[in-house]
């Protein structure tokens, strides 16, 4: 398709200038393709530390809001700080700005992650196919917290690296499958880890196969094996068919899929791959014979695929069945076959190379992981709590290798083989423990860690009972009604169904409604039980613990344990609770990873997150070294708050080593929040709790005073002192140990006890906060005074951190600064002035070659600009280039009959126009 990027304008445009509502932005750099601006990019100087990705990323964010109208046509949206760069829709979290990887990985590449975006992303084909067929509109549910209504939002989403590259290969790869001379019908298998995109994988390769010229407008058979994965997929397809250009439509029967296959072309067609075994006999009939059908398979390696023939018992006796691969090829003689796959086709398996083909491309887990597209999942065994010895785990196993194969409905009916299972698992005392030792469990990990659990368990009757102890001991978890409590169960049953199964019956609407209250973080409900249901498909991000009390193994377990490993805030990992023990079959299943050519560990004990918890408890003590922050959990209460300022102190000596501290407490935070609960854990709590306090306090001195994004996009919770603070909440001044001025923050009183206080390191962070803020309230008013105070905030800090002047002379420098601001406000009383007026006066008098009029003279200037400027105030008047451009001119000829020059008049109106726009609120308000 070289027409398409050869037919396209492409500009890059920097340091592009935007102005609306008021606002004026600066962008880096921004692509324009055919006249439209699709790619922004953010650039960060790589020599400032403090230029960071999740700056640029905020950037980004607070231009949206600014200047949100050029947004309409954004695409892509890079942030970089010149070496890291990432890369996602304008609507993505600063989670998923991922970097954007080569073709083929060259060891020790010189190469900054920046260059390599530019060339392998930036070029003009990749681009052009990134932004035609791999970005796509998904509905999201939403829950209103306050009115409790379900609403969408609409979300764009655009393919990582490793999803564009699957799909030019698969696509590749189809259209010589499906060539009616050499087509071999084997396009093959995309292997791609659970958690990151399959499922838009699936549509973006679809979206770029139905236009595609050679395929001549193809037949697309999405082919799933369970009707609820059907469903789901279903669902994402439909979400995005301004893409596909056309709706998908869901085969609901044999003669339904019939149907829908009898056509000369076109179609996605959805449809559970049973609907094609024949109702009797061993051939399903004919459907189409053309070479353009492509049947793209959901989990591919699953054992419905193949050709293989066993006896199966009828009523009459028994008969011959063939495996659903074999029936697929009676109906779609002629089709091109393509899976998609979460985990890897086992060495042994040569139905699935036979009926689909070779690997075409693959994404592991380590790449996953190492690109941050998932978390890493832990394992801990906690079989001892709960007394399952190893002859009874034993016997489950065997019980369930008879078994191995057969769906769960085989299994209920199997009663003389699940009987013994379920006497087993079920027993009442067996439920009560797990109960007693889950709550506390999963209790303990909240206090620490935002997020919430699933529980599976081998049969409904399991998950009836189990839920029964559960809200025994928590009976505020149980609420009848749909929307309200904390813990349900996700089943189905029927009227035939014993008692204790009916109150969790659930249909299928209900069961849409209860996903989205356990995916919404603010939502009451924390716990879902499952037997089968969401262990497949299901995305949750927010799920940060299951406990499994269910045997499974090979891809159904690996598949299960996916739920949680989905990126959500910064959550460092998902953990995986064993009660019936499948640490074996885990095994298995790694070994069986890395047969398949598979890198890293899927999943890893829990006891090496807590040697990197202790490891990292170390190296933050360490950084104590001169300091006994230890003293702080022997004294009185009231000693303790001195404690912790010292250590405040301590650790704010130097700009190195508070970035240091944050940087190594935050991580440490997240190891403690994945080792919670274990003895530990438990043993540092106090400590953990301490490094916490002091970061929170310090980082009350940084930024702005409302939350960033990344602050509050954290599902890591602090732990709570109650002797410092029953809610944890601190304002800055209490965290610098002083009260709250009450004379306000430039008054000589509270200037002198800022400056009299102890610990020197923590005032000068205070007082350089107070200003900043100061600073950036007053450059919303008066630009010129805004800009000379930030000015000289910035040229003492400097000067600070470079040891150029010590901790009592930067603190009378700040002080200073306070007092100009003091005095600035006193000015403009001295001159009758109102603040609005005194900007347009600090605006005209701060150019020394052009403050040539007495002070009565340019009171005068002001009030008639003052006039002139409300008189054109009309609505919107400041978006309106006309208004302006008249404004402009008006203020420039007045300047003249000041006796301004000419070019200095025009120099002059455009800072009384940008003062004016800053302004425009109060003018349109008259």
């Amino acid at each position: 398709m070289l027409y398409i990027r050869e037919n396209n304008s492409f500009w890059v445009v920097n340091q592009l200038v935007v102005k609306e509502n008021n606002n004026e932005k600066r962008f880096d750099v921004v692509i324009y393709i055919n006249g439209l601006p699709l790619v922004f990019i953010e650039l960060k100087n790589a020599t400032d530390e403090k230029a960071t990705l999740l700056k640029a990323h905020r950037q980004i964010k607070n231009y949206k809001t600014a200047v949100p109208s050029i947004f309409y046509y954004n695409s892509i949206c890079v942030i970089s700080d010149g070496i890291e760069a990432g890369t996602s829709s304008v609507s993505a979290p600063f989670s998923r700005f991922l970097s954007w990887k080569a073709p083929i990985k060259k060891e020790n590449d010189p190469r900054t992650e920046l260059q390599i975006l530019t060339e392998y992303m930036l070029n003009k084909k990749t681009l052009v196919e990134l932004i035609r067929y791999c970005t796509v509109f998904e509905q999201e549910e939403k829950k209103d917290d306050k009115t409790g209504l379900i609403f969408q939002v609409k979300i764009k989403k655009v393919a990582a690296y490793h999803q564009y590259y699957a799909v030019q290969k698969a696509v590749k790869q189809t259209v010589r499958a499906t060539d009616s001379k050499t087509g071999d019908r084997k396009v093959g298998v995309v292997w791609h880890t659970q958690g990151y995109g399959k499922s838009l994988s699936m549509v973006f390769y679809s979206g770029q196969i139905v236009t595609h010229p050679q395929m001549e407008n193809p037949t697309i058979v999405v082919l799933t094996d369970r009707n609820d994965l059907d469903d789901q997929l279903f669902g994402t397809f439909g979400n995005c068919k301004e893409l596909l250009r056309q709706t998908p439509v869901q085969a609901n029967s044999r003669n339904h899929i019939k149907e829908l296959l009898n056509v000369s072309g076109g179609g996605v067609i959805f449809t559970t791959i049973q609907k094609f075994s024949p109702e009797e006999g061993n051939v399903f009939d004919t459907l189409s014979e053309r070479t353009n059908v492509v049947v793209v398979a959901d989990e591919a390696h699953r054992s419905q695929y193949g050709f293989k023939a066993r006896v199966v018992e009828i009523e009459d006796g028994s008969e011959i069945r063939y495996g659903n691969a074999k029936y697929l090829r009676d109906a779609l003689p002629n089709a091109s076959y393509i899976g998609f796959t979460g985990t890897p086709i086992e060495k042994e398996d040569k139905s699935t190379p036979a009926v689909f083909g070779e690997y075409i491309d693959v994404y592991d887990i380590k790449q996953a992981v190492d690109d941050g597209a998932t978390v890493p999942i832990s394992y801990e065994s906690r079989l001892v709590k709960i007394k399952l010895n190893e002859e009874v785990t034993k016997s489950i196993d065997a019980q369930i290798d008879d078994i191995e194969g057969a769906t769960e409905e085989q299994i209920e009916k199997a009663k003389t083989k699940s009987a013994a299972i379920e006497k087993i698992v079920g027993k009442d005392d067996r439920l009560k423990d797990i109960a007693t030792d889950l709550v506390s469990h999963f209790e303990a990990r909240q206090k620490v860690f935002e997020g919430k659990a699933m529980i599976v368990s081998m049969s409904r009757k399991i998950c009836a009972k189990l839920y029964n102890e559960i809200i025994a001991l928590r009976p505020d978890w149980h609420h009848e009604d749909l929307d309200k409590g904390a813990i349900k169960v996700i089943m189905t049953s029927t009227s035939d169904d014993e008692a204790i199964l009916q109150p969790h019956h659930t249909t299928k609407s209900q069961r849409k409604i209860l996903a989205t209250r356990i995916k919404d973080p603010n939502d009451p409900l924390q716990m879902v039980i499952v037997r089968d249901m969401w262990l497949t498909g299901f995305d949750a991000p927010n799920l940060h613990t299951m406990y499994i009390d269910k045997k499974m193994q090979g891809a159904n377990l690996m598949q299960a344990i996916a739920r949680v490993n989905r990126v959500y805030k910064d959550k460092p990992g998902g953990l995986i609770v064993d009660y019936i023990g499948i640490g074996q079959d885990l095994r298995n299943a790694m070994a069986t990873y890395l047969q398949s050519g598979g890198e890293g560990t899927p999943i890893v004990d829990i006891k090496e997150a807590i040697a990197g918890m202790l490891e990292k408890f170390e190296v933050v003590e360490q950084q104590f070294n001169g300091f006994d922050f230890k003293a702080y959990f022997k004294a009185e209460t009231n000693i303790k708050l001195q404690v912790l300022l010292g250590a405040q102190n301590f650790i704010l000596q130097s700009e190195d080593l508070k970035n240091r501290f944050i940087k190594e407490v935050t991580i440490l935070s997240k190891l403690f929040a994945m080792s919670i609960p274990s003895p530990q854990a438990d043993k540092i709590k106090d400590e953990v709790a301490f490094f916490q306090a002091v970061k929170a306090r310090i980082n009350k001195f940084t930024g702005n005073s409302t939350k960033s994004d990344y602050e509050v996009e954290t599902a890591i919770k602090q732990i709570v002192d109650d002797a410092l603070s029953s809610e944890g909440v601190i304002d800055v001044f209490e965290a610098a140990g002083i009260k709250a001025p009450s004379v306000g923050i430039l008054s000589d009183e509270f200037l002198l006890e800022v400056k009299n206080m102890q610990q020197k390191n923590v005032a000068f962070e205070l007082l350089k906060k107070l200003l900043a803020d100061e600073v950036r309230v007053r450059k919303t008013k008066n630009i010129a005074q805004g800009k000379r105070f930030s000015e000289m905030l910035e040229s003492v800090v400097k000067r600070y951190h470079n040891n150029q002047i010590d901790s009592a002379q930067v603190l009378a420098e700040l002080s200073q600064i306070a007092k100009d601001m003091r005095l600035e406000d006193s000015k403009s009383e001295e001159l009758g002035l109102s603040r609005e007026e005194y900007a347009f006066y600090s605006v005209l008098s701060q150019n020394k070659s052009t403050s040539f009029l007495e002070d009565d003279k340019m009171k005068e200037l002001i009030h008639t600009i003052v006039d002139v400027v409300r008189n054109n105030a009309t609505v919107d008047w400041s978006k309106r280039d006309d208004v302006r451009a008249k404004l402009r001119l008006t203020v420039k000829k007045i300047l003249m009959r000041y006796g301004y020059p000419p070019d200095v008049a025009k120099m002059e109106a455009d800072k009384v126009l940008a003062q004016s726009e800053n302004l425009a609120a109060f003018f349109a308000k008259g």
